[in-house]
């Protein structure tokens, strides 16, 4: 997927350097803009004593442009990004060159950092008077470990706000047109995690199975575990008919599609080589699919027909 304007730099790289300007409030001018940006590039160093601060802030499920514009002034004006494994490519190119990068993610069988670790750094550099962004892949509410951060923010007293970030499930649902609810199968949608704080305990498949037949179920971190979540469903009376998709790399220019059925969707993966990270989504919703066009999304906009 190509977003490179014919100057050879993507098209929204060159918008949000506009940002400061088109979003001061009130309509300010562009003078009054500049000085706000002057003022944020002209913090207190870390030698001032004055506190820092964290922005939480979520990077969407790939996609650089489905980053709200939030989250990118945020990135053009933090000291330091403390970034996940599930953190694009193409969102990391709009951090600046000047902005340093520390990456802090943590993937199943493979941690460059504890949690522990990575609440104890967000502390240590807010309380050196750096402004930090913190980039969770997805939304910093769903699966994200959040709650344990901002804990230990508030319990040393450094200032945090969270934004948020379309959701791995809603970008998934728009990128293979696969619905999340439709009235006629679906009316309520789950989010659940195959990965518990306990390692050793399961999803309640007794009450995911109780809910299918008019429920859509989207399970993070469920791709290892496939070939268990299906047999436990089954074993619960699912029909083994039931529709299943697998998504992998939702969003990104990679992203793969896998269509089976409850008795069928294990093998069909098993005989393929994804890695993740992926999405499984279980209900009637995935007859439903629609026929989207994924070219039109990989078009890009001319910067001069947008407009803030």
């Amino acid at each position: 997927m190509s977003f490179l304007s014919p100057l050879g730099m993507p098209w929204y790289a060159r918008l949000f350097a506009r940002l400061p300007a088109a979003l001061s409030p009130g309509g300010r001018s562009s003078s009054t803009a500049s000085s706000r940006l002057g003022g944020l590039l002209s913090r207190p160093s870390a030698s001032s004593g004055t506190p820092g601060k964290v922005y939480i802030v979520g990077a969407g499920p790939g996609d650089a442009e489905l980053l709200t514009v939030k989250a990118v002034r945020l990135l053009q004006s933090a000291d330091v990004v403390l970034f996940d494994w599930l953190v694009d490519k193409s969102v990391l190119a709009l951090i600046p060159r000047h902005v340093k990068q520390e990456f802090v993610g943590k993937r199943c069988g493979r941690h460059s950092a504890t949690q522990n670790e990575i609440c104890q750094r967000l502390v240590a550099l807010a309380s050196a008077g750096k402004t930090i962004v913190r980039l969770k892949g997805g939304d910093p509410a769903v699966f994200a470990r959040t709650c344990e951060e901002t804990t230990a923010l508030y319990r040393a007293n450094i200032p945090f706000a969270i934004v948020p970030g379309i959701t791995a499930a809603s970008g998934a649902s728009a990128y293979t047109g696969i619905p999340l609810t439709d009235r006629r199968c679906a009316q309520s949608v789950r989010l659940m995690t195959a990965h518990l704080q306990d390692p050793d305990a399961s999803p309640d498949y007794r009450a995911m199975a109780n809910n299918l037949a008019s429920e859509t179920v989207v399970m993070y971190m469920g791709l290892k575990r496939l070939p268990i979540i299906t047999q436990q469903l089954q074993a619960q009376g699912v029909a083994t008919g039931l529709p299943v998709a697998v998504i992998e790399n939702a969003c990104c220019h990679n992203q793969q599609v896998i269509i089976g059925t409850l008795a069928t969707i294990a093998d069909l993966v098993a005989a393929r080589t994804l890695k993740g990270p992926a999405l499984l989504m279980f209900g009637e919703v995935v007859n439903y699919r629609q026929h989207v066009t994924p070219a039109l999304l990989e078009a890009a906009q001319p910067l001069a027909t947008l407009s803030l």
